[in-house]
């Protein structure tokens, strides 16, 4: 019965696109390219690990906290930041917030010990700590709801792709000019963008029905009350986020320890081992929008379907990578270890998508920071710090080989989602109506 309702209702549409179509791709392409400098920022620091080891004696488990700072503030902080994007404004927000990451990232480019870059890493926090639920919202904002999926997963496909950019660039600015050269570009990238989105993106030309629209649009943002009844309503939007911040915890620690693995196992320097990290980040990539794409296909006639759809890509990408570590360093379990990269985060889409359907759309920013939390505090905050913590106990490679066992908790979380989406949506649709 349940199956059947799912297949009868449509999924919650909740917004309508206001901006044209052209410009609202050329809002799309500056918000990703922020997305890429996000990431690039974040992830060069992973690139430079082997480095900063040695130069400044430090452990795994303090490599792991300059990393995992910047994952825990977004995580704390996304959400009562976010409830002020969509008060104060998402066009605003994202043009601040741009500009003190790559600030922040400059002053880890002048950085001249262990305390000093954790200052400067986690005002790196502080800056992207919200970018990702208001950038997300502003373009499902603009775009019709039955590319939820493709957009969701393309859209966070910008963090794998600025990884890849941050770690295979950094590595070889930094094999060349020395690591501090490597922050400072992805500062200066980081700027430009900035500028160039200031110039470009207008609040008004994404509602251009006039001076009535936007009235109309500041009269539809919501208050205090409406924001925590709505994040919080029905089990299945709990479990879509906890399922995803479960399965990230995984990704997460690929994306910080894979130059370092590449480094100690197959003996690569720095600046090869992060080009050959980058080739995974890419792969992840790919695989998220290829997993959007294949996600809405899928489940275009019967929604519930994203549900299983995920608990798929849980269970294989874990399967692979579990495979992949008990193998001997050599071209099969590379081969494995892309396999499993391909998928590994392919949830994300999924996800985002559950997100959007169960809350009403004028928090869809806040709800969208609530997903952000639970990527980072069950996912890309504790992924690179403990996986550093039991490496410095047992190994890199044991530590990695119980990585992908975190799956099998975002598999649950995706079990309950399902059982209970059906009466979720029908009874966000009765609301509305």
């Amino acid at each position: 019965m349940a199956a059947y309702i799912a297949e009868a209702l449509p999924e919650a549409s909740t917004s309508t696109p206001t901006a044209p179509r052209t410009y609202a791709w050329i809002v799309f392409a500056l918000t990703f390219g922020l997305l890429l400098s996000d990431y690039m920022s974040r992830q060069v620091l992973n690139a430079v690990f082997p480095v900063l080891k040695a130069e400044w004696t430090l452990s795994d488990t303090q490599l792991g906290s300059l990393s995992s700072i910047v994952a825990l503030l977004v995580g704390l902080l996304t959400f009562p930041l976010s409830v002020v994007a969509d008060r104060w404004g998402r066009v605003k927000s994202v043009t601040l917030m741009a500009a003190l990451w790559s600030l922040a990232t400059l002053g880890c480019a002048l950085a001249s010990n262990y305390n000093e870059m954790f200052i400067a890493r986690f005002c790196v926090g502080v800056g992207e700590a919200a970018y990702g639920s208001v950038g997300i919202a502003l373009i499902l904002s603009i775009f019709p709801a039955h590319l939820r999926s493709t957009l969701s997963s393309a859209f966070m496909a910008g963090g794998p792709v600025g990884s890849v950019i941050g770690m295979a660039f950094g590595g070889v600015i930094a094999a060349q000019f020395g690591w501090r050269w490597a922050f400072g570009a992805m500062a200066a990238f980081g700027l430009a963008l900035v500028i160039l989105y200031a110039l470009v993106v207008r609040e008004k030309r994404l509602c251009p029905h006039g001076a009535n629209g936007r009235v109309a649009q500041r009269a539809a943002r919501p208050g205090l009350r409406m924001i925590f009844s709505g994040l919080f309503a029905s089990v299945s939007v709990i479990a879509a986020y906890i399922g995803s911040g479960l399965q990230l915890f995984i990704m997460a620690s690929m994306l910080a320890w894979l130059p370092s693995f590449l480094n100690r196992y197959y003996d690569l320097p720095t600046d090869k081992a992060g080009v050959g990290a980058a080739v995974f980040i890419l792969i992840g990539a790919i695989g998220m929008i290829v997993c959007g794409i294949v996600t809405d296909r899928l489940s275009r006639v019967k929604a519930e379907r994203k549900w299983t759809i995920a608990m798929t890509y849980s269970l294989t990408s874990a399967g692979l990578l579990l495979f992949a570590f008990q193998l001997p360093a050599g071209p099969a379990q590379l081969v494995l270890l892309g396999a499993g990269m391909a998928i590994v985060a392919g949830t994300t889409g999924p996800a985002g998508a559950m997100v959007a359907n169960l809350t009403p759309a004028p928090i869809h920013a806040t709800a969208f920071a609530t997903l952000t939390l639970a990527n980072n505090l069950l996912g890309l905050a504790p992924g690179p710090f403990v996986t550093g913590l039991i490496a410095d106990r047992v190994g890199l490679m044991d530590a990695m080989q119980m990585v992908p066992l975190v799956a099998l908790g975002a598999v649950a979380a995706f079990a309950v989602g399902k059982r209970y989406y059906a009466g979720d949506l029908k009874r966000l649709q009765a609301q509305q109506h």
